[in-house]
């Protein structure tokens, strides 16, 4: 594995770098926040673990060169760019029609973890920009001693622990505050309507931002 890996001011310099991005709110971030606030801990950090599982198969995807198949073929980028922004908008309508779990709650009944941790799955995988940006962020660190491809899913598989460290710090906090946000009429009323606003805003936002890559 050491063989691999850069050197340690290289690779400090990833780890760095790595962090700086993963504690920087963006679309993963937010979807997380929403899941967490709305659905509590477990739910919260089951997309966690969802998140990170896709955003790693996007790392295997820059690897195999599917980066490559993105910026030259158009059609490929918009296929699934449109259909990880469907699906995120599919998860706000269902947030919305979810019943409540009282007739005097409006908190919707918490989800399964199996189905969040795939909802969390899907919509990091669906998102094109995740593989083009691992295939720009990542060879900045690589060393031409060692196998590009091992180099990439190695350093991709890093990146993806540290912000799924971050996310879970997110997910923590958000859970945290989630039941004193229930126990506000107001935010109780609205709370579906909060998170399904949540999932759709992202959704468009995936949909009709460039193939520059956002945020993590």
């Amino acid at each position: 594995m050491t063989d691999i890996l850069p050197p340690w001011p290289l690779l400090s310099a990833f780890l760095l770098a790595s962090l700086a991005l993963a504690v920087t709110p963006g679309p993963a971030v937010f979807y997380i926040l929403a899941r967490s606030l709305s659905q509590g801990r477990r739910n919260g950090l089951a997309s966690v673990f969802g998140v990170a599982l896709g955003n790693f198969g996007n790392a295997l995807g820059a690897a195999l060169g599917l980066a490559a198949l993105f910026a030259l073929s158009s059609l490929a980028f918009t296929v699934v760019k449109y259909t990880g922004a469907a699906y995120l908008v599919y998860l706000g309508v269902q947030a919305i029609r979810a019943p409540a779990a009282s007739p005097g709650d409006a908190t919707p009944v918490p989800l399964p973890l199996r189905r969040v941790f795939r909802d969390g799955f899907v919509v990091a995988l669906l998102n094109p920009k995740t593989t083009l940006f691992f295939a720009a962020f990542l060879p900045q660190f690589m060393t031409p001693q060692a196998s590009h491809a091992a180099q990439s899913v190695a350093l991709g598989a890093i990146f993806v622990l540290v912000a799924a460290v971050s996310d879970t710090a997110y997910a923590l906090t958000a859970g945290w505050v989630a039941p004193a946000l229930r126990r506000a009429t107001g935010l109780r009323r609205a709370g579906r309507y909060l998170t399904g606003g949540a999932f759709i805003g992202l959704g468009l936002l995936a949909a009709f931002s460039g193939p520059r890559a956002p945020r993590h």
